[in-house]
C-alpha cells in the first residue's frame, strides 16, 4: 500500500479529487492534510487548486505549502489540477501579476475577451465544459486514454510555458493551449480530471501507477 496526499492549503476541490482518487486505487491510502510531514513522507502527491492565482498563492504561502511543493516536486510523482498546475509556473498575468512558484518555467495569461475562434463565432470567457484534448507527445499518464478525448474544464487563464517540449497536450479554444505538461516527475493539467467521466479516472489511475519516468 502506498500514501497519496492531497495537498489541503485551504482552496481546491478537495473531496472530489480525493474521492476519485479513492475510487481508482482502493488499497492505497488517500489523505487530505496540510500536516508537512505528513506529505513529505507520502508516495505520491496531488496539488489541486481553483480560485484567483493571488488568493491561492497566499494560501499556499501563509499554510507553509509553498516550501513542502518547492521541496518535494522534484523527489517523487507530483500531479497539479487545474490552478494546483497554474501555481507551478514563474508568473500569473492575473490580479495585476503574480509571482508563482516558478517550479516550470512561464506564465499564465487571460484569454482575449471578447474571444472568436476561427471562424469568426465568438466564445465565452471562462471556458466552462468538455473540449477534446489532443496528445503533443507520449506520456504514460495518458495509457488507455484515446488522443482526442475530452475533459472538463473551467478557466479565464491559461498556461504559456517557455519550453514548448514540456508541453504534452493541447486543447483549440479560440487557438491551440497547452493544458497539460510534464516535467521531469511533474504532471500539470488544466483540465479536471475528477470531473472528467471515465477518461479522468483513467488518468488518475495512470498517475497512481506512475513511477515518474515519461
Amino acid at each position: 500500500m502506498q500514501r497519496i496526499a492531497v495537498i489541503d492549503y485551504g482552496m481546491g476541490n478537495l473531496r472530489s479529487v480525493s474521492k476519485a482518487i479513492e475510487h481508482v486505487a482502493p488499497d492505497d491510502e488517500v489523505v487530505v492534510t496540510h500536516d508537512a510531514a505528513t506529505i513529505e513522507s507520502a508516495d505520491r502527491i496531488v496539488c489541486p487548486g481553483q480560485g484567483a492565482a493571488l488568493d491561492c498563492m497566499q494560501a499556499l504561502q501563509a499554510s507553509g505549502m509553498a516550501e513542502v511543493v518547492s521541496r518535494t516536486v522534484a523527489t517523487r510523482p507530483f500531479l497539479g489540477i487545474c490552478m494546483g498546475f497554474q501555481v507551478l509556473l514563474s508568473r500569473s498575468d492575473e490580479n495585476g501579476g503574480v509571482s508563482c512558484l516558478d517550479i516550470i518555467s512561464g506564465r499564465v495569461v487571460r484569454f482575449a475577451d471578447p474571444l472568436h475562434d476561427t471562424d469568426g463565432t465568438r466564445l465565452k470567457v471562462p471556458h466552462m465544459g468538455w473540449s477534446e484534448v489532443t496528445h503533443s507527445q507520449p506520456h504514460p499518464l495518458w495509457s488507455g486514454i484515446d488522443n482526442g478525448s475530452r475533459f472538463y474544464f473551467a478557466h479565464s487563464y491559461y498556461c504559456v510555458p517557455d519550453e514548448s517540449q514540456r508541453v504534452t497536450g493541447t486543447c483549440h479554444y479560440g487557438h491551440d493551449i497547452a493544458v497539460s505538461v510534464a516535467h521531469n516527475n511533474v504532471f500539470a493539467c488544466q483540465f479536471h480530471p475528477e470531473k472528467s467521466a471515465a477518461d479522468g479516472l483513467q488518468l488518475l489511475k495512470n498517475f497512481t501507477q506512475w513511477n515518474g519516468e515519461s
